[in-house]
């Protein structure tokens, strides 16, 4: 079996601001499937955010684009190495034209915190404790006690 690739589709009012703020996060941008209607931005082998242009998303769907500066339509988690990596990454945005909508999570187990675009589309970014992710969030905190 073949790995399975993910294409997350984001609709953008500016392509060039929305290529900028994934750069600055530290991701690339594939050229090859890169115009003035989309952006492909590279977040890991197999992992891809396609930003559209709002009329050109409207292409894939006949359903409404939603305007995600206040409508949710999606949440896209996106796992770090530490707590610290999820900081630094924050940082990155939030100095590229993000905000973070909410303050920090902090469950014990997990550590998130909210980016959202310029668009308004929300990365969550999180670290997870190894042995939570094995054992569950409940064994991992009993054993902590």
């Amino acid at each position: 079996m073949s790995a399975t690739s993910i294409f997350v589709n984001l609709p953008t009012t500016d392509l060039e601001r929305s290529k900028a703020f994934y750069e600055a996060l530290g991701f690339s941008i594939n050229p090859l499937f890169t115009d003035e209607n989309a952006a492909c931005v590279v977040l890991g082998e197999n992992v891809y955010f396609m930003v559209l242009t709002r009329d050109y998303l409207a292409t894939f769907t006949d359903k409404q684009i939603i305007d995600p500066k206040t409508h949710a339509q999606a949440l896209i988690a996106l796992s770090r190495e530490s707590r610290d990596d999820v900081d630094q990454v924050l940082a990155k945005g939030l100095a590229a034209g993000g905000t973070e909508p909410r303050d920090a999570q902090d469950y014990g187990f997990m550590y998130s915190r909210d980016l959202e675009d310029p668009d308004g589309n929300v990365l969550e970014f999180l670290f997870m404790e190894q042995a939570a992710a094995e054992q569950g969030p409940d064994a991992y905190l009993a054993g902590q006690a």
